[in-house]
């Protein structure tokens, strides 16, 4: 069997949502999907997510959601990290943090996928080894289900391939996040995985990462703390569509995809 897995880059702020309420449904009846990932830790005026942003991603098609640094930037996505297994924060926080960091979840033909968040350790913040966690907890999935995914939401990409090379073999796909730049390495690994140094970014694109341009220059000309607005113009929506044979976990095919306003 052949499943269509889409994953969905980083969402920032109310542009990205709002072109996920009006493309993402046709592209998955299109394209046959029949699991879809995004990356939501920026999906809240840019920073974090709440409950009520989650479950307006899962009404528009989304199955699962990741997230990265961000995911405790807003209180209110607290309680549902502790009760819905579908919005997950990275593996690689310490045990006593809320919430999970991976789910098993069946896919529209019913067969179960695993779907891991981890978090980068280069330049960013200190947190736990994702390399040694990454062990566990594909052991664990592995005897439910072949077809794993991994969102490594990381800023090095050297980080990112690294991992890759790791789990090349061990799971389905190893796609980073954090960076909101789209990378032209996708590719299948020698033992089967597929893997992307990063998605990209669904959000505008007339930006500076999702930013109003004027509001990054003021701050890197001035040196004096300005607030980064979520800018308005060229959205898009950034991620990959991954084909993988559910009997060997092996990806077939990983393929960039990029959708603007008027497609």
């Amino acid at each position: 069997m052949k499943i269509n897995v889409l994953v969905i880059g980083d969402i920032v702020g109310k542009p990205g949502r709002v072109i996920l309420k009006e493309k993402l449904k046709p592209f998955i009846d299109k394209e046959e999907i029949h699991f879809c990932i995004a990356n939501g830790e920026n999906a809240a005026a840019g920073a974090g997510i709440t409950a009520e942003i989650a479950t307006e991603l899962f009404s528009y098609g989304v199955d699962v959601i990741t997230t990265g640094d961000h995911v405790w930037d807003k209180k209110e996505i607290l309680p549902m990290l502790e009760t819905d297994a579908s919005v997950l924060r990275p593996a690689n926080y310490s045990p006593l943090a809320m919430g999970k960091g991976y789910v098993i979840k069946n896919s529209k033909l019913g067969y179960p996928i695993g779907v891991i968040n981890l978090l980068g350790r280069v330049f960013m913040k200190p947190i736990d080894c994702p390399f040694r966690i990454s062990d566990d907890i594909v052991k664990n999935i592995s005897k439910e289900t072949k077809v794993i995914f991994v969102d490594m939401h990381a800023e090095a990409t050297s980080e990112k391939i690294a991992i890759g090379r790791y789990l090349d073999g061990k799971v389905s796909a190893v796609l980073g996040t954090h960076t909101h730049v789209p990378t032209a390495d996708e590719k299948i690994l020698p033992r089967g995985t597929a893997f992307i140094s990063d998605l990209g970014m669904t959000g505008p694109h007339e930006s500076v990462l999702g930013r109003k341009i004027e509001c990054v220059l003021k701050a890197i000309v001035t040196q004096m703390p300005t607030r980064f607005d979520v800018a308005e113009k060229d959205i898009r929506i950034n991620g990959v569509k991954v084909v993988v044979n559910s009997q060997t976990g092996n990806a077939e095919s990983i393929k960039r995809i990029e959708i603007k306003e008027d497609d």
